[in-house]
């Protein structure tokens, strides 16, 4: 029973997202807005991590299954995709070198004020 309620956690937040975006005609996806009420609620203590933990967890570890439905929608569409296959692939890797280079300056920052220089302390122990 546990795992239903935490599952029905989180489809609540994702149904009041996709109400959200529709009801306001967004540009923004429900799920997306929905991830966001869903942070609001953990950061405000409505929602307890553990009140949603588990089945967070499993669909976290099963993420690529989610995401196969999309992909035989791409290639069941495959000759409307196929025109502008080297602008996609552009942009595809144009984000991703975005977000390497953003999650390394990120990390970066991270370490450098709150974990302190490494290099610096290996040097004093030389």
């Amino acid at each position: 029973m546990k795992l239903y309620v935490q599952f029905m956690i989180i489809l609540f937040f994702s149904l009041v997202g996709e109400g959200i975006s529709s009801f306001f005609s967004l540009p923004v996806p429900g799920s997306i807005i929905g991830l966001i009420l869903l942070f609001i609620a953990l950061q405000v203590k409505v929602v307890r991590i553990r009140h949603i933990f588990t089945v967070g967890e499993f669909l976290l570890a099963n993420m690529t299954i989610l995401f196969l439905p999309a992909g035989v929608g791409i290639m069941e569409r495959f000759n409307i995709v196929a025109p502008n296959i080297i602008p996609i692939t552009l942009i595809t890797l144009g984000a991703l070198l975005l977000n390497l280079a953003t999650i390394a300056l990120v990390v970066n920052w991270v370490k450098t004020h709150f974990e302190g220089d490494y290099q610096n302390k290996e040097k004093n122990h030389d």
